[in-house]
């Protein structure tokens, strides 16, 4: 029980490839980032890999198990999301109490402790919960169930800042206690990219980057300089964006696999790039930037 593996998977929805050939290897223990624009193939990867859907070719064994169709992996998986099927006929505390008969690693106290903390009313139904405290009681599951494999997919829905910085930290120690296979996807990546260890990035259905979080922290470099300069040498590169700063000056940024030598020739300023624009660049189909848009208009209304 040390790994999560899919090999060669895809899924197809009728013609359409949702996902295409996927390689991926979760070690145990670990936390990866799950990350891609909407439509990518994020959610229907993770419904694949807790036993929700097939896969149309391939396959994807947890913990040496198919997910769909075996009960170890059910009693041993979480998926937390803000679809959480809870029963309406339950009041809170009567769910986690279910919720204990269930997980055989659950912790009937640090879920009292989080519920209290978070200042949940017990009597009431999920269905009744604001968006923002449905997203906390499931996020008390989620860590009170210490599932060996568990998904959390955009849990922090609703809530605001300072309860998901009480929940992140509550998420991180929670690892650390116990550690396990734990996959957060969010749009929040600027405030979860400290928990991870592994980032996957998708984009339509392939995926982009799989590895380690400091090698996509590096992946891209940002460099200030002269246009003519700075953009010709560029193109010759793996360019992943660039823009015009000034009247002379351009701001690119392109694969960090050229030598500090060169570098330092053809810019003026060397920049980091913040990984949640380098999500975007990495998956912008379109060509230049949104400023190009107002170009012809202003060129056509000068005429």
């Amino acid at each position: 029980m040390n790994e999560i593996k899919v090999d060669h998977v895809t899924k197809k929805y009728g013609k359409k490839v949702v996902l295409n050939d996927l390689n991926i290897t979760l070690n145990y223990p670990s936390i990866t980032g799950l990350i891609g624009r909407n439509g990518s193939g994020k959610t229907t990867l993770l419904n694949m890999l807790i036993g929700y859907k097939k896969p149309s070719s391939g396959v994807i064994k947890v913990f040496g198990e198919n997910p769909f169709d075996s009960l170890f992996v059910s009693t041993n998986t979480l998926f937390v999301d803000d679809r959480m099927q809870i029963p309406n006929t339950l009041n809170l505390n009567e769910i986690l109490i279910e919720m204990g008969r269930f997980y055989p690693n659950w912790d009937e106290q640090l879920a009292s402790k989080l519920f209290n903390y978070f200042d949940l009313p017990p009597n009431s139904l999920h269905q009744n919960l604001s968006k923002g405290k449905k997203s906390i009681f499931n996020m008390i599951v989620g860590l009170s169930a210490y599932a060996y494999f568990t998904v959390f997919d955009e849990p922090m829905t609703g809530m605001d800042e300072a309860v998901r910085k009480d929940m992140y930290r509550a998420l991180l120690k929670n690892y650390l206690e116990k550690p396990r296979i734990m996959i957060i996807s969010s749009h929040h990546l600027k405030e979860v990219e400290y928990l991870l260890e592994n980032l996957i990035l998708l984009d339509e259905g392939s995926i982009v980057f799989d590895g380690d979080i400091e090698a996509f922290r590096n992946y891209a470099v940002g460099l200030t300089g002269k246009v003519g300069k700075l953009e010709k040498w560029a193109e010759t590169k793996d360019l992943l964006y660039h823009e015009r700063v000034a009247i002379d000056d351009a701001y690119v940024v392109i694969k960090n696999n050229v030598s500090q030598a060169e570098l330092d020739l053809y810019s003026q300023k060397q920049s980091p790039v913040e990984t949640r624009d380098l999500l975007i660049y990495l998956t912008n189909k379109r060509r230049g930037v949104i400023d190009d848009v107002f170009k012809t208009d202003e060129i056509e209304s000068s005429k």
